[in-house]
């Protein structure tokens, strides 16, 4: 049997592992849950299940995949054979090809939104949201358009895969999750400049208490799930090529402190950019693929700065 294959190092595996964690969930996803339920209130309970629950399932699934050395289905297997468990690790991994139907279907959106910023596309908008929102809904109803994007955001994610961990996986994500940072950092620091940024930030941090329903608890619990990739295996897969010295607490903190790190600063970006223009920051899904395309004309630098946000969705996705 060929000796399995292992992370290069132990920084090639935190940016790995937070680059599994770190994706569509934190820049598109949680800014539009968050001004759905209230902001400060939905962020401050996200915070604590990230800490009291996503922290020790974490680290137990880096556990289970260093002791293991194997995939989901083979570590539950082989830590109780002949039971039921190797089906939780099967469902483990059909959960995540549901999650890569729609994920996939995004990350090519977010291709084809960044074409369309680097065109200048956005400018036609008019700074309307109704016209920006049928653009949308011409292009995600168009049977062609949509698959061939997202053949194009599968075709990339295949190629980085089939080079395995150190060509592949651990290579890209020393290159794309410093390039998520820095852009992302870029748009904080514009967006805090912009008018009335203050209270985007307020929105995203000051708790309303009286806005937290037993909802928007169960959301953030699921949202704290979804962000970490937990319950589908990947972090048991990611721990089963670690080696056996390697401090799983200390990865396990890292992996929180940038994917929840990173999902703030999302949140940051955003709502400033929202609030400078007056636009209303629970606008759903359709807050990053309607309302920003008809920001960004309006602000100075608006098509670099709304292509360096699409490319950063694409690099998280």
């Amino acid at each position: 049997m060929d000796k399995r294959e292992h992370w290069g190092t132990k920084f090639g595996f935190i940016l790995a592992a937070s680059g599994s964690a770190v994706g569509l969930g934190n820049i598109w996803k949680y800014p539009y849950i968050a001004g759905e339920n209230g902001g400060g209130a939905f962020t401050l309970i996200y915070l604590l299940c990230i800490l009291i629950v996503g922290m020790p399932i974490v680290i137990g699934e880096f556990v289970i995949g260093r002791k293991t050395q194997l995939s989901p289905v083979g570590a539950f297997e082989k830590l109780a054979p002949k039971s039921f468990w190797k089906w939780v690790g099967m469902l483990g991994v059909c959960s995540a090809f549901v999650i890569l139907a729609f994920y996939g279907v995004v990350g090519g959106w977010t291709l084809r939104y960044t074409f369309m910023s680097v065109m200048g596309e956005f400018s036609k908008l008019t700074g309307d949201p109704a016209i920006s929102g049928e653009v949308f809904n011409s292009f995600i109803t168009n049977p062609l358009y949509p698959l061939f994007w997202h053949f194009i955001f599968m075709g990339l994610c295949i190629w980085v895969i089939i080079n395995g961990i150190k060509g592949g996986i651990e290579k890209w994500t020393k290159i794309m999750m410093p390039m998520i940072l820095f852009i992302l950092i870029i748009l904080v620091f514009r967006g805090i400049t912009l008018p009335n940024a203050s209270a985007g930030i307020s929105f995203l941090f000051k708790p309303k208490f009286e806005d937290i329903t037993a909802s928007s608890i169960v959301l953030a619990l699921g949202h704290s799930f979804f962000t970490l990739s937990l319950g589908m295996g990947t972090m048991i897969t990611y721990g089963s090529y670690l080696k056996k010295e390697q401090n799983l607490f200390n990865s396990a903190m890292w992996v929180l402190l940038l994917d929840t790190g990173i999902a703030i600063m999302a949140g940051i970006a955003i709502f400033t950019t929202v609030f400078s223009v007056g636009a209303d920051p629970a606008g759903g899904p359709g807050l990053i693929f309607v309302v920003l395309p008809t920001i960004f004309p309006q602000i100075a630098g608006g098509l670099l700065w709304g292509t360096l946000f699409f490319f950063l969705l694409f690099l998280a996705a």
